[in-house]
């Protein structure tokens, strides 16, 4: 049986914002595609040029089920965007065999001024599908994708989520041998998130080929038997999903421990005038940093470059599986908040008693001022939960499920 997927030296570069030029005529794209290039084009590295991914060689057998793992930026998607042939590649080459399937991102390949019926039957087309095989599963992707009411709309009137709803029910049910999924399931709702994961893991013991990308760690590791992390547009790591998950974990609390500054991995949309410089948690006394005991108080520290007026923070609390376990958001505010002009360019955020149960947990930052986010960081920081004592009840050091412990009380008969 042929390889479902292969990549030799595979490679993607992009200019930079540098040049900006207007639309091109037919002519200066033929000129430009038949251009001769130069001896060192294709291996040009220079301040304009972005290598989104760059010498990436692997094998995908038929039937596997891969998750791509890496923080943003590091090539998962434009991997994607190659295999699903809606970008050309820079260097190197990528052979697929089968029919492909991909949800990459939000009304992926559908077109607008159609209706959700006409976009059914123009994606199977697309797959190579016969009328007639699209037609024996049309009742169950309309089904599935909740949307019968609506099927005569063009889908330019959808939501994103009926839009994520349709484009995956058309991906998984017209029988594509790979399934390409991008992290476009975060739009849907839970209800949909948890049918769709189980139609993937069903696809994926039907033997067809899935690549996976998600930033939940959980689902990855329930979903997948291979991980490959990327890093910088390059696969570092390539084996058992588990054994992929704790190298990439390692590497994130590394990142943490440097100098935050130096961080590339930074949240796009940030305007950057000011710029998360250090993040520290710390309990009660005059305990180590970065350890806490559960149930006791804990003070979170953001240190920022600079001191900019109205600034506002949010944090969320991450397992070791990726998975969000809560969030302190200061736009969401309190009368016991206070605006402190003695901080200057730090941000505090108190917690009374921290609830987690035993483990380690990283924190994940978001920097709003002047009504703009200026800077984000997943994993800025990572913090140890000891054993302790939680609404009066100890907490067991390691075999309960779950992450935070709710105050109750039980009632029991004698």
């Amino acid at each position: 049986m042929a390889t479902a997927i292969k990549t030799q030296e595979l490679g993607k570069r992009y200019r930079l914002g540098l040049y900006r030029r207007g639309y091109g005529t037919l002519r200066e794209a033929l000129t430009e595609a038949f251009r001769k290039k130069g001896p060192d084009e294709s291996d040009y590295d220079g301040p304009d040029f972005l290598w989104a991914l760059k010498d990436l060689t692997v094998s995908i057998e038929p039937g596997e089920v891969v998750g791509l793992i890496g923080h943003n930026g590091a090539g998962k998607s434009t991997l994607l965007k190659l295999l699903s042939r809606i970008t050309e590649p820079t260097a190197g080459y990528a052979d697929v065999t089968g029919r492909v399937g991909s949800l990459l991102e939000v009304g992926t390949g559908f077109h607008p001024e159609l209706t959700g019926r006409e976009n059914i039957f123009l994606n199977g087309s697309i797959l190579g599908m016969r009328r007639s095989e699209i037609r024996r599963r049309f009742d169950e992707i309309v089904e599935f994708a909740e949307i019968e009411r609506f099927l005569d709309t063009p889908v330019k009137r959808y939501s994103s989520g009926m839009s994520v709803r349709l484009a995956f029910a058309v991906a998984a049910h017209l029988e594509p041998e790979i399934l390409l999924v991008d992290e476009v399931l975060a739009v849907g709702d839970a209800a949909f998130q948890r049918k769709s994961l189980g139609k993937m893991t069903e696809v994926a013991s039907q033997g067809r080929t899935v690549i996976f990308v998600s930033h939940n760690l959980a689902i990855i590791q329930a979903l997948c038997e291979r991980g490959v992390l990327m890093e910088r547009g390059e696969a570092v790591a390539d084996g058992p999903v588990k054994a992929t998950i704790d190298q990439y974990l390692g590497s994130l609390e590394r990142a943490a421990s440097d100098d935050l500054l130096v961080r590339t991995d930074r949240d796009r949309r940030g305007y950057y005038d000011t710029q998360i410089k250090r993040v520290e948690l710390r309990g009660r006394g005059d305990g180590p940093p970065d350890v806490v005991v559960a149930g006791e108080e804990a003070t979170i520290a953001v240190e920022l470059t600079e001191q900019l007026p109205t600034m506002e923070c949010r944090i969320t609390i991450v397992n070791g599986l990726g998975q969000p376990v809560t969030t302190f958001d200061s736009e969401v505010s309190a009368s016991t908040d206070v605006r402190d002009p003695e901080l200057g360019a730090r941000i505090e955020c108190e917690v009374g008693s921290l609830p987690l149960m035993p483990g380690r947990y990283r924190l994940d930052i978001l920097l709003k001022a002047k009504r703009q986010i200026q800077d984000g960081l997943q994993a800025a920081g990572f913090f140890e939960v000891q054993p302790g004592v939680i609404d009066g009840r100890p907490t067991p050091a390691t075999g309960s499920d779950g992450d935070v412990v709710l105050p109750h009380i039980w009632r029991l008969p004698p």
